[in-house]
């Protein structure tokens, strides 16, 4: 079972119960009963409870702003470090920034703030974010969540807290890419099902005489000694169909990623080496 938030209507049909059961209205005024739905934070149950203080209150005019704030304590947020909460908000903070949307980031971020989260956790989670989602197509993603890190270590709170903002905010607007992360999760895929295949014997060091009989290292094309430095050999072990794991997608600096890729790639088709 899903348990969300109570709606302002919801809440509101939940007071007007509440004053019937009582038999008279709570005194309020409009606006001072709209902070009361305010303070209850979408739990009914907190609701009533705040209700219950008002009416205990036996006032015969309207309760004043002062006055209410002076009864009524503000519920705390509903967050829990260890549960479904967290892990909702970090997934909203993570969505946000992968959405290029630094409001809602910044949001999020204050949300579990108030919560109280660490703020390590969140610095892990923001460099996390940089890997996956920004990769190449922003080198400095990754330098910059360090930096923040760094900055909150040094400043402590509540100054720190700052630091984290900013690099939420360089995240969200940074150019996205997760080709890096995909092609690791496919290179890692080939591994799994390619075994114990070696690596083919012009690449392997013929640190032994008998290796050198064998011709390990022999036929081997110092890349150096190329015009274009680029030999374009084949370093996939034996009779293995040449894949191709990262593909740059033209953001950032996945652009320049991408006409590398291309010139190696016509090299390698000009020397019939795939």
């Amino acid at each position: 079972m899903v348990l969300t938030c109570l709606s302002e209507s919801d809440l509101i049909q939940l007071k007007d119960r509440a004053e019937t059961k009582l038999g008279v209205p709570i005194k309020l005024t409009t606006d001072r009963r709209r902070m009361l739905i305010s303070m209850a934070d979408g739990d009914g149950r907190a609701l009533l409870n705040l209700i219950e203080q008002v009416a205990a209150g036996k006032v015969k005019s309207p309760v004043g702003m002062e006055d209410l704030v002076t009864r009524l304590a503000r519920r705390a947020a509903t967050y829990d470090k260890s549960g479904d909460s967290n892990h909702s908000l970090m997934s909203a903070l993570h969505k946000s920034v992968r959405g290029s949307d630094p409001d809602a980031a910044l949001y999020w971020l204050a949300r579990m703030l108030e919560g109280r989260e660490d703020l390590k956790y969140l610095a892990r989670r923001m460099l996390r974010m940089a890997i996956e989602d920004f990769g190449l197509a922003d080198p400095q993603a990754q330098e910059n969540c360090i930096q923040a890190c760094e900055v909150y270590e040094r400043l402590g709170l509540p100054e720190g807290e700052s630091a984290l903002a900013q690099g939420m905010i360089y995240l969200a607007f940074a150019p996205k890419s997760n080709a890096s992360y995909v092609a690791f999760k496919a290179s890692r895929s080939a591994a799994k099902i390619s075994g114990s295949a070696p690596p083919p014997k012009h690449i392997i060091n013929s640190s032994t005489e008998l290796m050198q009989k064998k011709g390990f290292e022999q036929t081997y094309e110092y890349d150096h000694d190329f015009e274009e430095g680029f030999s374009g050999q084949n370093y996939f072990p034996d009779y293995f169909n040449r894949p191709c794991f990262y593909q740059p997608v033209e953001r950032g600096f996945g652009r320049d990623l991408l006409k590398r890729l291309q010139y190696f790639g016509a090299l390698r088709k000009k020397r019939n080496c795939e």
